[in-house]
């Protein structure tokens, strides 16, 4: 969603926000702005558009000041505008913030009804109101923003400049990440990691309630109610470089590449080979009681719960169930104390996903967290927690975190089946041989990606493209036709094969390209018969399939050749080539691949 940035320190802040905000364009944006405190008053620089626009009216005024705020905007309320677009200010008040207050309609009929105007459209200058009332009674201006946001219902990560206070930015947050940053006489303010990383690698996670005065000396936590506490900063070891594109032309792609490498770290010191067990940290399940697996996740990571489903029901002969984060909490799910939750999310924050671990855990449920970013909401609010180690994923189609969550689950497969005994020690030491050695054939994968480009060129200007996958591929089908329609703006469909006759065979046509996920392995005779009814069609077929297989060449108009691996691995692979096919369609038809239009990288607001 929306990204926020702020500066207390010596330095002039202007270049400082907008690097910050340039860190998280990936976020998705439309809009973007600053509040820089000069003579003890804040002043305001605003553009519709890119960042771009910013840089040209700071370049032009030249801020000198040295504390300041910077947001870009996704809009929610209000249209893409300058007049919409963040910091709002009203009276003594600027305020950037992200998510959604909910009762805004209500307040600002109270307000307007007291005699206040509004110049925008937005939820967000409501707070600029309320606490500029604050402020004219208390004189305080912590009280005053404590107080305007006990009367706010809904999700907020705010940060406040108050004329006449010129050396603190005030943030707080509910529902909606915010981190600080630690540095030397200066500290930061930012909504995700990867804006102040090339500043400071020592972060505090801000959690539900709490408010923050931060000033260059130093940074006091309380909350809502006015009680002091404590939050001990955390290293971060990503690497600022990581965040950079690394001579790539696209984050997207960098990424792509990055995964052999993530995938390793991911599973580096969890398993065992010797023994034939794989280990969660701090964290373990009691199998006397454990009946059931629930896993909740949004987007992508709703693909990698599904292929979780799988290799969890067969490795440990659990049942498992998998839902959208956004559907759960509303049915009112039958989840007890004899459940096991599993919430998978790249960035910690998803609010659906967040929401439903709450659901969960109030009605009993033992809660694990499968996320990348540490100190996040979600490992926050668990019983425990799975890192994957992806490291910084800036492009919004997630890609290297989408096959380190299927290495994770992988991991709690074999945790669960070692414990249920359903999974043998010779069994799971096969196994895990076989993972170490992984990353080396998602590696050659990568590097033999000729193939790809080729068929990238012939299908760039297709209208439509059907996916259609068995098993434990049938959700990498539906994450391939994902990609596809992120990044390209191409109509694609995910199917299961077995569906194909329900209703998509209809789609099928000269001009329709079939992805088929055809490696060997369970099924296969099945998915070949597929591959001839999408031909009998004339549908255009591209397959995915096991190196070796010689026959399938004759009986598809491309194929793609992975390295032949036992069934629970084959997404691993068979993914890979899918998000290179949708990276080089969406290159050669000149889509923003990083930024792809009305999407953001974290959905932190329903």
């Amino acid at each position: 969603m929306c990204g926020i940035v702020g500066y207390v320190g010596s330095e002039r802040c202007s270049d400082i926000l907008v690097d910050g905000l340039r860190r998280l364009e990936y976020r998705g944006y439309d809009s973007a702005g600053t509040a820089i405190m000069e003579g003890g008053e804040t002043h305001i620089l605003r553009s519709q558009g890119k960042l771009s626009n910013l840089s040209v009216l700071i370049d032009e005024q030249k801020p000198q000041g040295t504390v300041g705020i910077g947001h870009t905007r996704w809009a929610t309320h209000g249209r893409p505008s300058e007049q919409n677009a963040h910091p709002h200010k009203y009276g003594n008040v600027a305020v950037v913030h992200n998510g959604i207050i909910e009762n805004h309609a209500a307040l600002r009929a109270e307000l307007e009804a007291s005699g206040h105007t509004f110049s925008s459209e937005t939820d967000t200058e409501i707070v600029a109101h309320l606490i500029d009332d604050a402020f004219k009674e208390t004189k305080d201006s912590l009280e005053s923003v404590r107080q305007a946001l006990c009367r706010l219902e809904g999700a907020y990560a705010i940060s406040v400049l108050l004329d006449g206070v010129p050396d603190q930015i005030i943030c707080a947050r509910q529902d909606a990440p915010l981190i600080l940053g630690v540095g030397e006489n200066e500290n930061y303010i930012a909504s995700d990691v990867p804006a102040i990383l090339n500043r400071t690698r020592d972060m505090i996670f801000l959690e539900e309630g709490d408010i923050a005065v931060v000033r260059a000396e130093g940074i006091a936590i309380s909350t809502l109610d006015g009680k002091s506490v404590e939050r001990k900063p955390q290293k971060i070891m990503w690497d600022a470089m990581m965040a950079e594109k690394g001579g790539h032309k696209h984050f997207m792609l960098k990424e792509i590449f990055e995964q052999p490498r993530a995938v390793t770290d991911t599973i580096r010191d969890r398993v065992s080979p010797t023994t034939g067990d794989a280990f969660i940290d701090d964290f373990d399940v009691d199998m006397e009681t454990l009946r059931r697996v629930v896993i909740v996740a949004c987007g992508t990571s709703y693909h990698a719960a599904l292929v979780g489903k799988f290799l969890i029901e067969s490795m440990a002969r659990i049942p498992v169930e998998v839902d959208l984060g956004s559907e759960f909490r509303y049915r009112d799910p039958l989840i007890n104390k004899h459940d096991l939750l599993v919430g998978v999310s790249q960035s910690g924050e998803t609010a659906d996903t967040l929401a439903a671990l709450r659901e969960g855990r109030g009605k009993g449920a033992r809660v694990l967290s499968i996320c990348n970013v540490v100190g996040s909401t979600i490992p926050r609010e668990s019983d425990g927690v799975l890192y994957t180690h992806a490291g910084p994923e800036i492009g919004v189609a997630s890609t290297k975190a989408f096959t380190t969550q299927l290495a994770a689950l992988t991991l709690l497969g074999i945790h669960l089946g070692r414990r249920t005994g359903a999974l043998t020690e010779p069994k799971a030491k096969e196994l895990i041989n076989d993972l170490l050695a992984l990353p080396e054939q998602m590696k050659e994968v990568l590097d033999h990606s000729a193939t790809v480009d080729v068929i990238a060129r012939r299908y760039a200007n297709a209208r439509d493209f059907l996916y259609l996958g068995r098993g434990m591929n049938y959700p990498i089908a539906l994450e391939g036709a994902l990609k596809l329609k992120e990044i390209s703006y191409i109509h694609a469909e995910g199917y299961p094969a077995g569906e194909m006759k329900h209703g998509p065979i209809a789609l099928i046509d000269e001009n329709l390209p079939v992805v088929v996920l055809a490696p060997r392995g369970s099924g296969y005779e099945k998915i070949i018969n597929n591959l001839a009814e999408v031909r009998a069609r004339e549908g255009k077929v591209i397959a995915i399939a096991s190196r070796g297989d010689n026959e399938i060449g004759n009986k598809v108009d491309d194929v793609i050749q992975i390295p032949d691996v036992r069934t629970e691995l084959q997404p691993l692979l068979t993914v890979l080539p899918l998000q290179m096919l949708a990276y080089r369609i969406a290159d050669i038809r000149g889509t923003d691949v990083d930024q792809p239009r009305n999407l953001a990288k974290s959905v932190t607001v329903e």
